[in-house]
C-alpha cells in the first residue's frame, strides 16, 4: 500500500490519501492539488516532488489465530 500526505508538500495540509500503487496515488494527489489547492497544472517536476514524498505501508492483513 503506498501513501502520500499532503502536509509534506503544502504545509499546513491536512489531506492524506492511500492507493495500491505509485500511478493510482499520484493520480489521487494530482486532483486533490486542482481541487483543494487550485493547481490549475500539475508539471513534471510537481509529479516527481509527489514520488518523493510517497511513502510504503504494508498491507494490513491479520494473522490467521495460532
Amino acid at each position: 500500500m503506498k501513501s502520500f500526505e499532503c502536509g509534506t508538500l503544502v504545509p499546513g495540509c491536512r489531506w492524506h490519501t492511500s492507493a495500491e500503487n505509485e500511478a493510482d496515488l499520484v493520480s489521487r494527489v494530482v486532483h486533490h492539488l486542482h481541487d483543494d489547492h487550485g493547481e490549475q497544472m500539475v508539471r513534471p517536476n510537481m509529479i516527481e516532488e509527489i514520488k518523493a514524498r510517497i511513502t510504503d505501508h504494508p498491507s494490513e492483513r491479520r494473522q490467521p489465530a495460532a
